[in-house]
């Protein structure tokens, strides 16, 4: 059975479902079809860390500004999806005191509002911190449930018109006199779509679906290991004030935390070695912040795949890439009615979708503005309804399956 779409939205993370979310609210009629259920991919297997910017204010001052200004969009339109915790820049002994400093500075150049603390203040506000912490910088990070944000982006785009399919993978894409003509789904849907335009949001899968039309999407993936671990007592976020580096993340939860992460390239966002190495090496690392961490019960532990993009800079390594965003066109590659989204961050997902369906809208001669910064995600203020979304899309991922139904 053939059917029609304007735009056909293929990968059901947080960005796919921004997009779908942002093109449906223009009243553009969008079709979202997912391979297994919604946050099966990176989105939902994240160490759930609302980015304040703080992480690449020095490294990465564009993206740290757009961390920034999405992180408060969130804050304000996602409710139970996000959680205002702060978060703690932590020097230790053998840390760079001029890495702090410069940290410091470049907050303050960005707009991330800091807040210095010595060593014994920090301590005596959480006690299981190291006695090896020197000093702290408060900054306004927080904590995101990914199962929560990408079903509640779900729930309104299909509220408002879009037709949301999962267990429906991708299996074949036809091109004819340079534009995609027909898509090929799937698993339990097993149907062909007629699309207007494309948008592959595929993630870490995005190149192999450009290459079923011939076109190319030059990723340098890498995986992150995650370790949930029992422990009630932290309220802030936990980074470890240096450059970036193995197990130098602990994110809060209700009486778990989650402990990231390692970058290892791979060639296969399915097929990677899960190294014993990488979990025993996160957790010790963050012991070193978090003493108690070290023989916490371990929970759960799980890999993700980051889609990073930057393939004039694939010989570096990979924690140098940037976690910016990048939208391709592919009208050089013969095909102009596809469009690909790759890297970013879960915190900028918004901000990546609105571009991408400005974009859109600009080919389809469509003028209808944005309005996702600004209108709140449905059950923002109820964590039933919203896990009633995640339910309805299957849409539970690792990183937040303590949280979801409480």
């Amino acid at each position: 059975m053939n059917s029609r779409t304007d735009v056909l939205v293929i990968g059901g993370g947080a960005t796919g479902a921004g997009v779908a979310r942002d093109l449906a609210l223009r009243d553009v009629e969008v079709t979202l079809v997912e391979r297994d259920g919604l946050s099966a991919g990176t989105s939902g297997r994240s160490h759930g860390l609302l980015h304040s910017g703080a992480r690449y204010a020095e490294a990465d001052r564009p993206e740290a500004r757009a961390c920034l200004e999405e992180s408060r969009i969130l804050k304000e339109i996602a409710g139970v999806c996000v959680r205002d915790t702060r978060g703690l820049f932590v020097q230790l002994s053998e840390d760079d005191p001029d890495y702090f400093e410069a940290k410091r500075a470049a907050c303050e150049e960005v707009g991330i509002s800091t807040e210095v603390v010595d060593g014994e203040s920090v301590r005596a506000e959480i006690p299981d911190l190291t006695d090896d912490v020197e000093r702290a910088m408060w900054v306004p990070d927080g904590v995101v449930l990914p199962s929560r944000l990408v079903a509640a982006n779900a729930a309104d785009a299909r509220d408002h018109g879009a037709e949301v399919l999962t267990r429906a993978p991708v299996t074949g894409m036809r091109r004819e006199n340079g534009r995609v003509t027909e898509v090929d789904l799937g698993g339990e849907v097993d149907e062909t779509i007629e699309p207007t335009y494309v948008v592959n949001a595929a993630g870490p899968y995005a190149a192999s679906i450009a290459e079923m039309v011939d076109a190319t999407v030059t990723l340098h993936p890498t995986k992150g290991v995650m370790v949930s671990v029992e422990y009630d007592r932290l309220e802030p976020v936990l980074n470890r004030c240096r450059d970036p580096d193995d197990g130098d993340i602990i994110v809060p939860h209700d009486d778990e935390v989650v402990l990231g992460t390692t970058s290892v390239p791979v060639d296969d966002p399915e097929e990677y070695e899960r190294a014993d190495w990488e979990v025993e090496r996160s957790v010790e690392e963050c012991a070193k912040m978090l003493p108690p961490v070290a023989d916490a019960a371990r929970l759960r532990t799980w890999w993700g795949v980051r889609p990073l993009y930057e393939p004039e800079e694939a010989a570096l390594d990979e924690r140098g890439i940037s976690r910016g965003f990048h939208l391709l066109e592919h009208d050089d590659e013969g095909v102009d009615n596809i469009a690909s989204i790759v890297g970013g961050k879960l915190t900028t997902y918004r901000k990546m979708a609105e571009a991408t369906a400005d974009l859109v809208c600009d080919r389809l001669d469509v003028d209808a503005d944005c309005e996702t910064a600004t209108r709140r995600l449905p059950g923002a203020d109820d964590p039933e309804q919203v896990d009633e979304f995640v339910a309805e899309f299957d849409g539970q991922g690792p990183t937040d399956e303590d949280l979801i139904g409480r």
